[in-house]
């Protein structure tokens, strides 16, 4: 249970310290990720809680799935927002966490794994 809590809290003030480097409409797609990320993870443990012996016992399972979906919709919404690691727009340079998009390159035969993160990006 520490263990979940020590998770969340460090997710928690990682968003928080990476939310002022962001671009003005990122927290709007944050919140409604992290938003829409709530309300699927109560509705899985509402559903996970109906395969219970005992289901008005288990509205804990709705709680935790719920909390989880926040914070994984919270920081699915800060990656998908973010694209590189520096900004130029209109006289201004704004940094945030880069995107890392993986993707398979084949190589004489060999399959490798390539991680890539544009590190500036600028309108001019």
């Amino acid at each position: 249970m520490n263990r979940i809590k020590r998770a969340a809290a460090i997710t928690v003030t990682l968003l928080l310290i990476a939310t002022p480097c962001l671009a003005e409409n990122t927290f709007e797609t944050v919140f409604k990720d992290a938003f829409y990320g709530g309300l699927t993870g109560a509705l899985v443990g509402g559903a996970a809680m109906v395969f219970t012996k005992q289901p008005g016992k288990h509205w804990d399972y709705v709680e935790y799935a719920g909390a989880g979906g926040v914070l994984v919709g919270a920081a699915y919404g800060a990656v998908v927002a973010t694209k590189s690691l520096a900004e130029y727009d209109n006289g201004h340079i704004k940094f945030s966490m880069p995107t890392i998009k993986p993707e398979f390159r084949e190589a004489k035969g060999q399959t490798n794994f390539v991680a890539m993160a544009e590190i500036f990006r600028g309108k001019f």
